[in-house]
């Protein structure tokens, strides 16, 4: 540029220094490819780096970054610096980088608002203006450059989606990693982890010997030889494998000894594992810490990724130690152990945004484990199972599906040809080791909630799991007993733990323990009552609400009644299609809920007999390339939603809430930040219900999206309100 001897990619930093455009592309190219180097992406990713942010380079882009650092000119207000980078990949036939440039802010759009955007801009004075500067200065920058897609990816249109997808993941993770890097003027961010998987696996087995149980029992039989197959699996090809253990058969820990040996022998990155609920993520990533993060401080190792997560480990004050480190780690998965929710990673792999999208490319190569993989659910399972397919066919992962309650996912078209890989051929000999419970069927007629009121009160203790929010209150109202404890998500996520807390102090203590709850119970979460009343419903829910009942063998046969409550609302979505299979199913003289073979029939017949698995018809969407409309129909929470603050919790904490509101009420920075230490004392209604109770005045607005509740919240109960079943 005439004038002008450097072109500015980045304003002054804390040490004073700007950054150069060359060297803010060559960088972000160089790490673009690196992130994408797993996947086959490098040469797509270095040039869409290269390309990415030469509009900069435009006079008047310049003097708008001038004129913000010298605080005269609104940030946001700049002209568009994407078209030029856009008009040299299109020029040199690389539709598939322009694409990833025009999203590299704005997120992944579909073909037709790609090219209604270029259209617009790409005659503007600033893109020529833009590339004649750089031309002259730098004339490098710009060239023509050779781009390899994997052969797989050009002959099939949902590998092809999916790649780029990943590739844009690795163009924006490097932008903003050089971007930081520069605003901390290349000082260490605190990311990542120097361990290895290879010392990761050492620890583990260490851990596993000095804590493996020496005593003769049929459980820790059944856990030593599934521990076993684990570890003999590992050596098997990448691709997709089932873990499928009974209830108390060891597999967080087995599945990890597969993953990390797996990881060892065919050098795999990181190991993801994904927990259908908060309250299994907690207790899962916990027991990975004492593994891996025993003995003296070190590189942190097992990152734990949820909305409650944040607010555990740190503040937004912390500017060092795990608290920072766990922050920035989650922002792209940067550590060797991630433990997260199924809607994270899911809604994470079929979003469009730039900040959810970051961490997609360290999937590739990554060992994934799904625990407790019947909860997916039925409406997404085609994309989901999709997606999956792709990330073992084209990325170098693996896919762990572990359940007690394997579903037949071959029946589902977009999975009936991957081959699963059992890592326990023998698993049915375990479930019939195991049999700890025995089940009553009272099925076959209604029961109202003062009957099951009555059998609850002649146990000392005993969990009973209703299908709806209203139920467990009727059912709660009906036992009378000033004791009982509830869980459901009228509580919120602090209060159910507590709740858990008491609970298990109270089992072991061998006190009277009655609880009434939701399925919010029934997946991972470690109970041990002698008696447990499910309410009829989808198989795989009764058989794991059965596995919090004599969860630990201490019993000769711990019991379960199936009842038909008289009241037979149910949840929507595959949920009512489900309890009618399993009506079915148990109206056979031979029918056996510890039987794999009859969980897979029931799985087949779900699939096979009404339930869509692609309700919104988001594979076609991925087809045609239509990211927007893919993320907007992927939504594991079907119903919008607005969270409300509720009063629990100690007088501390209480006071530490009402000062995260007056911060966000006064529009303080860190938005972000806040709402993650909030989301303990968090709960979601329907939109629709939140609109009402809001006219009644009964929330108060703090913040679009977010509310202060100003009505009930009781000890037990939790918030009540007129309909519990609006709560989400």
């Amino acid at each position: 540029m005439e004038g002008v001897t450097t072109v500015w990619a980045h304003s002054i930093n804390s040490a004073g220094q700007r950054q150069p455009l060359d060297e803010h592309l060559r960088e972000v190219a160089r790490l673009a490819a690196l992130l994408a180097s797993p996947f086959g992406g490098e040469t797509l990713a270095h040039a869409a780096g290269l390309w990415h942010d030469l509009g900069k380079a435009d006079p008047e882009w310049q003097r708008y970054l001038l004129e913000n650092e010298a605080g005269t000119r609104t940030r946001g207000t700049g002209p568009d610096h994407k078209c030029a980078g856009a008009k040299v990949a299109l020029d040199s036939g690389q539709q598939a980088v322009a694409l990833l440039i025009h999203a590299h802010h704005g997120g992944l759009q579909d073909r037709q608002a790609f090219r209604s955007w270029y259209d617009r801009n790409a005659t503007l004075p600033g893109v020529s203006a833009a590339l004649a500067a750089v031309r002259r200065s730098n004339p490098g920058l710009a060239s023509e450059l050779p781009v390899d897609l994997p052969p797989g990816v050009l002959r099939e249109p949902l590998a092809a989606e999916m790649f780029l997808r990943l590739a844009f993941s690795a163009l924006v993770d490097a932008d903003t990693l050089d971007t930081e890097r520069h605003h901390l003027a290349g000082q260490p961010t605190a990311r990542g982890a120097t361990v290895s998987m290879l010392e990761l696996w050492e620890r583990f087995d260490a851990y596993h010997q000095a804590h493996a149980a020496t005593d003769a029992s049929v459980v820790n039989d059944v856990r030593a030889e599934v521990y076993r197959a684990c570890r003999d699996a590992a050596d098997e090809p990448t691709g997709v494998f089932r873990l499928t253990v009974p209830t108390g058969g060891g597999k967080t820990r087995s599945g990890m000894a597969f993953a990390l040996r797996h990881a060892v022998r065919h050098g795999l990155r990181r190991v993801v594992v994904a927990v259908p609920f908060t309250t299994i993520t907690e207790q899962t990533a916990q027991q990975y810490r004492e593994i891996f993060q025993a003995g003296p401080p070190g590189s942190p190792v097992v990152l734990e990724h949820h909305s409650a997560a944040i607010e555990s480990r740190g503040n937004d004050e912390d500017c060092s130690g795990p608290g920072l480190w766990q922050r920035l780690a989650a922002e792209n998965w940067d550590a060797p152990v991630v433990v997260t929710t199924t809607v994270q990673l899911f809604e994470s792999l079929f979003s469009n945004r730039r900040s959810k999208t970051r961490k997609l490319h360290n999937l590739a190569r990554s060992v994934i484990i799904l625990d407790e993989a019947q909860s997916l659910p039925a409406p997404l399972l085609s994309p989901i199972l999709d997606g999956l397919h792709q990330l073992t066919a084209h990325f170098g992962a693996t896919v762990v599906l572990s359940t007690a309650t394997q579903p037949a996912f071959e029946s589902v078209p977009s999975f009936n040809q991957v081959v699963a890989r059992e890592i326990v051929p023998d698993h049915s000999r375990h479930f019939a080791a195991l049999r700890r419970v025995t089940y009553d069927w009272r099925a076959n007629s209604e029961h109202d909630w003062s009957e099951v009121a009555g059998w609850m009160r002649l146990e000392k203790s005993a969990l009973a799991i209703v299908n709806t929010k209203r139920q467990a209150i009727d059912l709660l109202d009906s036992l009378a007993d000033p004791d009982a404890l509830h869980l459901s998500t009228l509580l919120c996520g602090a209060h159910r733990r507590d709740v858990l807390a008491e609970v298990r102090a109270r089992l072991t203590a061998g006190r009277p323990c009655r609880v009434v709850s939701t399925q919010v119970v029934e997946a991972g979460v470690d109970i041990d009552f002698p008696a447990v009343f499910r309410a009829l419903g989808p198989l795989d829910s009764i058989i794991q609400a059965a596995g919090r009942c004599n969860r630990e063998g201490h019993l000769t046969t711990g019991r379960v009644v199936v009842f038909q409550p008289a009241d037979r609302t149910l949840p929507s979505g595959a949920y009512p299609t489900g309890a009618a299979t399993t009506r079915v199913l148990a109206g056979n003289t031979s029918f056996d809920p510890h039987d794999p073979d009859w969980i897979r029939r029931y799985f087949r017949l779900l699939f096979e007999g009404g339930v869509d698995t692609d309700a919104k018809g988001i594979q076609a969407s991925r087809r045609s390339l239509n990211y927007p409309r893919v993320a907007a129909d992927f939504r594991m929470i079907d119903d919008e939603t607005e969270d409300v603050v509720v009063g629990y919790g100690r007088p501390e904490q209480q006071a530490e809430v009402g000062e995260i509101l007056q911060r966000l009420g006064a529009g303080e920075p860190g938005t972000r930040l806040l709402m993650r230490r909030l989301q303990p004392f968090l709960v979601s209604l329907r939109a629709r219900e939140a609109d009402r109770l809001r006219a009644e005045g009964l929330i108060e607005d703090v913040m679009p999206g977010l509310g202060l509740w100003r009505g009930r919240y009781e000890p037990v109960r939790g918030l009540v309100t007129e309909d519990p079943d609006y709560i989400v």
